[in-house]
C-alpha cells in the first residue's frame, strides 16, 4: 500500500497594537522542500492574522488528495478548529452565548478550504523549542515591526 503524501504547514500571525499593522506567515514543507509565504495587512488584529496565516497557506495549495499536518500556536485557532466550529455552524454562526461569532467570514473561509483536504490539526507551544514554529513567529513578528516602522 502506497504511503499517502503529506504537506506539513506551520503558521503564525502577528499584530502590533492589536488592532494595528499585522503580518501572517506560513512555512510549507513537502518532499524535503520548504516554502515560506507571508503577507501584511495595514489594520488588523492578532486573531485575524492567526486565521489568515492558515487560510493563506491553504489557498495556494494545488495538490488534491494529500494529507495536511497544520500546526498553530494560537489557542484561539486551535479551539476554533477542534472544538467550536462544529457548534458555530450548527447554531448559524452564533456562540454558545448566542452572540455572533467574531471573525465569522474568516472562519467560514477556513472551513470551506478545509473541506478540500484531510487535515490533522496540531497546537504547539509558542516561543518554545519547535524550530519551525519559531521560524514563522520570527518572520511574522519581524515583518510586522518593519511595516510599523514605515507607517
Amino acid at each position: 500500500m502506497k504511503k499517502q503524501e503529506r504537506i506539513i504547514i506551520f503558521t503564525d500571525g502577528s499584530c502590533l497594537g492589536n488592532p494595528g499593522p499585522g503580518w501572517r506567515a506560513a512555512l510549507l514543507m513537502y518532499k524535503g522542500k520548504q516554502k515560506k509565504i507571508s503577507w501584511w495587512t495595514e489594520d488588523s488584529t492578532n486573531n485575524k492574522m492567526e486565521l489568515m496565516a492558515i487560510i493563506m497557506a491553504l489557498e495556494i495549495l494545488k495538490i488534491d488528495d494529500i494529507k495536511l499536518e497544520v500546526y498553530t500556536d494560537s489557542s484561539y485557532v486551535k479551539n476554533g478548529m477542534l472544538k467550536w466550529i462544529k457548534n458555530w455552524k450548527k447554531n448559524k454562526w452564533k456562540t454558545a452565548a448566542k452572540k455572533p461569532v467574531k471573525n465569522k467570514e474568516l472562519w467560514q473561509r477556513l472551513d470551506e478550504l478545509s473541506a478540500n483536504f484531510q487535515i490533522d490539526r496540531h497546537w504547539v507551544k509558542a516561543h518554545s523549542t519547535n524550530e519551525h514554529n519559531n521560524l514563522v513567529d520570527k518572520l511574522a513578528r519581524s515583518e510586522a515591526e518593519k511595516i510599523q516602522d514605515n507607517l
